[in-house]
Formats: C-alpha cells, structure tokens, sequence
C-alpha cells in the first residue's frame, strides 16, 4: 500500500487525518534520507576499497614485472623464452585492467556520491527547513485564535473588528505556508523516482564498462594463452624425460666422484684454513683459495660456508716457496708455510687432510722442513726496531701529517688488507728503505697507510712496550688519582730499552698532533687511546683477564698522549715511599674513597681544599725536590724523605717502610691479583742505605702507630680490599675489623687477628679505631 495523497483543500480544514497522513509522508522522507546517508558511506568504503584492491594488484603487477627468469645453460628455447616472459605478459593484462578500474573509482565519485549527497542536501533539506516553517506557522496560529476568543464582547466594536482582522491574515499566512509545505513533501517524494536511482544506474554502467574492457583485454590475452599452455606442457614433458637421466648421473657421482670431476682452469683449488694475527694472538680464518703454476699467482677468498658471505676482501699473492709445516711446530695438523713475493713473513695454511695437504704442496712444487731447533726462524726479522722500522714509522707519519691529518676516522678506519701488505712490502724493501725522500706516493689512501703503520707495529717480536711491562703498565692506570697514574707511567716509560722507548716518543708526538685536530678529524684521546690500547699493550697470552684490562690499556695510552711532553722529556722523579703514598690515600680519605669496586675507570683529579691538605702537599712537594735536586743524598741519610715527627699534624707522624725482599715488589704478570685490587709499585731496586749515619736506620715499627696510641695491641679497620699473595698475609674487604694489631717484624707491615687467624696486613690499608 502506498502513500495516500495530501490534498490541497485539506490544508484549510488541517483535519487529524490531513495531519495523520501528513505525517507519514514526513516518516517517509526521514527514512529515505537516513537510507541515503548509509549509501553514501556505504559508497565511499566500496570506493576506498577498489582503490586499495587496485594499488595491491598494482604493487602484485609490478612485482610480476620486476622479476626474470634464468633458464640453466647459455641458450633457451622458444618455450622456455614464451614462460620466461609470461610474467611479464600477466603484469601488462593486469595494469591495463587497473587502468580501467581507476577510471571507474574517479567517475563514481561524481556519478554516485556528489549526485546522492546533493539529492538528500538540497530537496530532503529544503523538506525539512519547510517543516519547521510550517510547524511554527501553525504554533503561532493557534496562540492567536486562542486569544481571539477569548476576547471579552463587552469591548468596543471597533476593537473586535481589527482583531478579527488580525486572525484573518494569520489564518492566510498558515494556510500558504501550509500548501507550500505539502507541495514540497509531494514533489520531493516525485523525485527520489529518479534523482536517486539515476546515480545507482551511472554507477552500474562505469561497472559493466569495467567488466567489459576485462572480457575484452581476457579474448586478446588468449593467444598468448594458448602459446604459454602449450609451452608449459612442452617443458613439463622435456623434464620428465630428462630427470631420469639426471637421477642416473648422481647416482654415478655417488659412487666414484673423481671419475667425473670438472676441468678446472686452476692447478689446484678447495678451502684452506689460513692463520691470521689478531690482537690477542691468532686465528684461523677460513679461505677458498685456488693457485695457478704458470703465474704462481695464489688467490685467496674469505668465505664462511655457514653464512654463505664473504667475510673481508679477496686477496692475491705471487708464490714464492712451499714449505710443510712440522707436526712438533704448531698445535694443528695437516699445516703447511708459504712465502709469497710480494707480501711479508710467512702465511701458514691448514689443509683439510692430510691427502689435501699432500695435493696442495705437490701443486705449489712443495718441499720438506730443515729440522733445526730455531723454530721461529722463518717469523723472526720480519719486522724489528731497526733502521728500516724507525723509517717505515716516520715515513708513514709523515704522510699522514702532512695529507690526511683532519680525515675523519683516522687510524679507524681500517685499508684493504692485499694494498696495506703491498705497501709494506715496498715499506720494507731494503732498496726502497734505505733511500732518503720520507714521502709515501701519493697512490696509496691515508687510510692503507694508517692501517701500515699499525700492522707494522703488531708484526714487531714483542709489543712495542714489552710484555715483561704490561701488568705493571696496568697497574699503574688502576691506581686512585690522577698524579699517581703519570708518575708511575712516566717511571715505567724509562724503563723500556732505548729503541722502544724512542718509537714510543715518535708515535705519541703524532697521536698528540692527531688529537688536537680532533675536531676534524673526529679523533680524541680517548678514541685514540681504543684504536692503539691492544696494539701496543697486547698481552702475552689470550685470556678472560686479559680482556677485562683492555680499558685499562687505553688508559695508558691516553696518559702517554695528554703527558707526552712531560713522559718522554723529563727524567722521572724518585718513586714515592710508602710513607707518601699513605698520605696521598690519607687525604682522599677525608671525602670517603668509594671502594675498589666503586672506583670510577676513567681519569679524575683530586682537589684539595683545606689548609691541612695544603700543608701536606708543600711538605711532600719540598720532600721530592730535595729527593731530585740531590739524588746521592739517600745515599747518606734517609731522613729527608721523613716527614717532621714534631708537626702538629698527626696524620704525618706516619711512615711506612718498603715490603722486605723476601716479597717481591712487582709481581709477575702471572701473579693472583684481584684487578680491583689497588697496585703500588715499588722502586726497580731496593734504596741502599748508609751504615755510618744514625738517621739512616730504619724507623721502628713502634713509631708506624699513632703517637695517641696507649698500648701497641689495638683494633684496626681495613679502609681497602687486599688479596693476599703469601701464606703469611691477611685476605680482607674494605670495612673488615682486626683485632690485637701491633707492629710486625716486617717494616711496612703490621700483625693482626682475623677470625681466629693471625697474619700480616698492609700498614697503609687500615685505620686504627
């Protein structure tokens, strides 16, 4: 049943049934533009979805384009041609159908959502805006025929006729408004006929449009089609035929793989382990290598098999001899050594097997080892502080000052390790080193010859500070304060032989000039002091331990640079007795030292603040420079190391004598130190002392207490953590409590009781309570 009529003649009477009728074509109309409201979102997500559908068969089009067959062998056949750019074929249908289908979405915004948005805006709006009209109308109507009648008939005649006139065009006005409202209801009502479904049928149409140009680009695709059917059949039925064969011929190199191995260009090739120097010792590093008789060129590629990468540059040398390596010579088996023309020292490989080994060495015409006890002798002279070494350095420095001081990353930047060999074979070229010009060529890269100068380094014997002197070195950059570090740097540096010490003065010089272009060059100290730590501090043996130092020798390093002036130009003062270095733990104590675990690992300085502590420092300072100033003079009286006894501080009443002989000042880099363990290192050789003069005898343990104290068995407090290194020490924690302390027979040392257990202690480690 559909909608009555709203007649015209109704709106005068406004009848409850002209109203009931009324208002079902209002229901009506709320209906159809709510409907209209969902079509039109409903629209736009089919919109927004055909664009994603599109750009997703675009992005499959394009991946379809982008990738190419490759047949096996070096022709193809008309099929395989036909499959290989069937890929390319699909993508093309499927572009152009896309092509198509953008053009519909474009259109259907016009044919679909602006006519359907326009329709409910600009007719069921105009509806709606005359309903409200007429509904205040008919508000305003009937409050003044209300009040109209209820006008008193006493009144003046003439004031009953002007409000009958007044009722009279209020009842005009409401029943104009009334026909318009009813005219607008019926005409929108006309128009959704066709004003709505007129942009549901474009919208159809641009489908079929698209449906259509798909059917058409499907019957000009079918040629191809039927091409591409016809070639995959033909393959299938090629590969079938074949497999059978193929299976046959694996089965055969199962069987005897040698009868069917392929012709190689190369004499002889295969996977070699090949033995590489690293920083803390060696490593063997897996290579593909392959050798040609006639160039003797030996070619050498790193590959990891597991990764299926190559792990660094390919490398080529020219063979010079062959050498199998002896199984009492090294730990691994199936080793041989190669000397190589253009490259330095001796590569030793690894060979797979024994037969392999056997193969490679009849290839490279191989010979056996001179049996001698000089093992080492191939190694040795290969690089050494000579002559030609100190020229190589200065000639690599030279080349880096003067063209790539402010090159980012200098010394970090590592070279292509077949051109830094090259260079350091015409480096150690004796012809070439003994010629005067200090010019490198200007062929080879700053960074080839950064990377030189520290391979150079690392191929010396020993490392340049020697590896009798790591663990004091490390020692040194463990200790408390700042002074303490240099001084003990500064002393050590002194100790190294001539040669070593003056390349060690050579290189810090730069790596000082390299530093203060920093800016540039992006190299501080501290980066520095990463890049040459391993390299001139390396230990003697690859541990965990040694590895947990590896921040303690870039340290070092940067001591040596920030000080270098002081380190290489000056002579050490006397190390400080065990008395000063007491004191200098004294007066970080009065902040609370942080404990050996909490002890920062970058540099620090401490400042003094008080007048005492100024005190200490003047009577300190004036104590070394008569030390400096008179060397001779401990020969004859040890009393002006002393400190005053009559000082009104009592913190310089004591003096700690050094630890007997019996104990050994510097212990071996084997040595069971805890690393946090605070080091002091004692003089190289004991101070002799003179037997004539009365201030040269050693204080008495007595006076190691403080002068308050009124018995010789007292309660200390340990203020460090210390590891005992013989049967007869305490091993104790910072904070530990001693009881019946008193003076030992060892000068320096004190006795205690710990648990039950009596045992000496370091006088300069605890405080008496």
């Amino acid at each position: 049943m559909g909608l009555p009529a709203l007649e015209f003649s109704d709106c005068c009477l406004d009848s409850p049934h002209f109203r009931e009728t009324l208002k079902s074509h209002e229901a009506e109309l709320d209906k159809t533009n709510k409907f209209i409201k969902e079509l039109i979102k409903d629209g736009k997500s089919l919109i927004s979805a055909l664009k994603n559908l599109s750009s997703a068969k675009r992005k499959f089009a394009d991946s379809l384009n982008e990738f190419k067959f490759q047949c096996i062998g070096d022709a193809e056949t008309d099929d395989e041609m036909c499959i290989a750019r069937s890929l390319q074929e699909f993508a093309t249908v499927l572009r152009n159908l896309e092509d198509e289908r953008i053009r519909m979405i474009e259109n259907a915004s016009e044919v679909l959502i602006t006519p359907l948005e326009k329709f409910r805006k600009e007719q069921i709006g105009a509806a709606k805006e005359a309903k409200k009209k007429y509904d205040k109308e008919t508000e305003k109507y009937c409050g003044i025929l209300e009040k109209h009648l209820n006008l008193s008939s006493k009144k003046k005649e003439s004031q009953l006729q002007e409000a009958d006139s007044q009722v009279d065009l209020v009842r005009q006005h409401f029943y104009e408004v009334s026909l318009e409202y009813v005219f607008k209801v019926q005409e929108v009502q006309e128009r959704k006929m066709f004003e709505f479904v007129e942009p549901l049928l474009a919208f159809l149409q641009g489908l079929f449009t698209f449906y259509h140009h798909g059917y058409e680009l499907a019957k000009d695709f079918g040629d191809f089609k039927t091409q591409l059917t016809i070639s995959i059949q033909n393959t299938r039925n090629r590969f079938e035929g074949t497999r059978s064969e193929v299976e046959s011929l694996m089965k055969k190199m199962k069987e005897n793989p040698l009868e069917h191995k392929t012709i190689s260009p190369y004499t002889m090739e295969g996977y070699l382990y090949v033995q590489e120097k690293r920083h803390f010792g060696t490593s063997w590093v897996k290579h593909y290598c392959t050798y040609q008789r006639d160039s003797k060129q030996i070619t050498m590629v790193p590959f990891d098999q597991k990764s299926g990468g190559k792990g660094g540059e390919d490398e080529s040398v020219t063979l010079k001899s062959c050498t199998r390596r002896k199984t009492d010579s090294i730990e691994k088996r199936f080793c041989f050594d190669v000397e190589a023309v253009d490259r330095p020292g001796v590569i030793t490989m690894q060979a797979l097997s024994e037969e392999d080994r056997r193969l490679w060495m009849e290839a490279m015409d191989g010979r056996e080892p001179v049996y001698n006890s000089n093992k080492d002798s191939q190694s040795e002279g290969t690089a050494q502080l000579d002559s030609i070494g100190f020229s190589i350095i200065r000639k690599c420095i030279h080349a880096v000052e003067t063209r790539g001081i402010n090159e980012q990353g200098l010394y970090r930047i590592v070279g292509v390790n077949s051109r830094v060999q090259k260079l350091l074979s015409v480096l150690m070229d004796p012809k070439t080193a003994s010629e005067t010009e200090t010019d490198i060529c200007a062929e080879w890269e700053i960074k080839t010859i950064t990377s030189a100068l520290k391979t150079y380094l690392r191929m010396l014997p020993g490392p340049l500070m020697m590896y009798q002197f790591q663990r004091s070195f490390i020692k040194a950059a463990k200790l408390e304060n700042q002074e303490s570090r240099v001084s003990e740097i500064h002393s050590l540096v002194h100790r190294l032989p001539e040669k070593n010490r003056q390349m060690l003065q050579l290189l810090m010089n730069h790596l000082a000039n390299v530093a203060n272009n920093h800016k540039q060059n992006l190299m501080t100290v501290a980066n520095l002091g990463v890049v040459f730590g391993p390299t001139l501090l390396r230990p003697q043996e690859e541990t965990v331990a040694a590895i947990m130092d590896i921040k303690f020798q870039n340290i070092v390093i940067e001591i040596l640079i920030e000080n270098h002036e002081k380190i290489f130009n000056t002579v050490p003062e006397m190390p400080l007795t065990n008395a000063q270095l007491h004191l200098s733990r004294k007066k970080s104590s009065d902040s609370k030292p942080p404990s050996c675990s909490e002890r920062p690992l970058t540099l620090f300085h401490t400042v003094q603040s008080t007048e005492k502590q100024e005190q200490r420092n003047s009577i300190i300072n004036s104590s070394l420079e008569s030390v400096s100033s008179n060397p001779n003079s401990i020969l004859n009286s040890s009393s002006s190391l002393q400190p005053n006894r009559n000082s009104s501080d009592p913190d310089l009443n004591v003096v700690k004598p050094t630890r007997p002989n019996s104990l050994p000042p510097n212990p071996s880099p084997t040595s069971p130190l805890s690393p946090s363990w605070p080091m002091f290192s004692a003089p190289s050789s004991p101070m002799p002392t003179s037997s004539t003069s009365s201030d040269s005898s050693p204080v008495r343990p007595e006076e190691a207490i403080h002068e308050d104290s009124s018995t010789p068995f007292r309660k200390a407090k340990a203020l460090y953590a210390c590891k005992a290194e013989h049967d007869s020490e305490l091993s104790f924690t910072a904070g530990t409590v001693f009881d019946n302390v008193h003076p030992s027979q060892e000068p320096g040392w004190l006795e205690g009781t710990l648990n039950g257990k009596t045992g000496l202690i370091p006088e300069n480690y605890v405080e008496f309570l």
